[in-house]
């Protein structure tokens, strides 16, 4: 029972680190990108894949093996997949597209 912490007890004095995050101005920019063109929209579509390219399934030997989608290490998937939603609900609103082509 000696254990249990009392208001009154304190602890020695810790200093908190702060996260260091080197990649937030990178992330602020691509949230606050504005699409404004259809050309901008068509062409973010383009070049951010609706799903992972690495996942693969293969066979060697008889065996099948599988690679997991490794897009989720990437450090701004996140902020890629939000900015391609904002692309396609662009072109589909504003310029009333069918975006079909676009989606997996």
């Amino acid at each position: 029972m000696a254990t249990l912490l009392h208001k009154g007890d304190h602890f020695p004095f810790r200093p908190r680190l702060a996260k260091l995050d080197l990649l937030a101005p990178l992330r602020h920019w691509i949230d606050n990108l504005e699409i404004t063109n259809p050309e901008q929209a068509h062409r973010i579509c383009r070049l951010i894949p609706c799903t992972c390219p690495f996942e693969r399934t293969f066979t060697l030997f008889g065996h099948t093996y599988h690679i997991p989608p490794l897009c989720k290490l990437n450090p701004l998937y996140n902020e890629f997949v939000a900015l391609r939603f904002r692309a396609l609900s662009y072109l589909s609103d504003t310029c009333g597209v069918d975006v079909k082509d676009y989606i997996c």
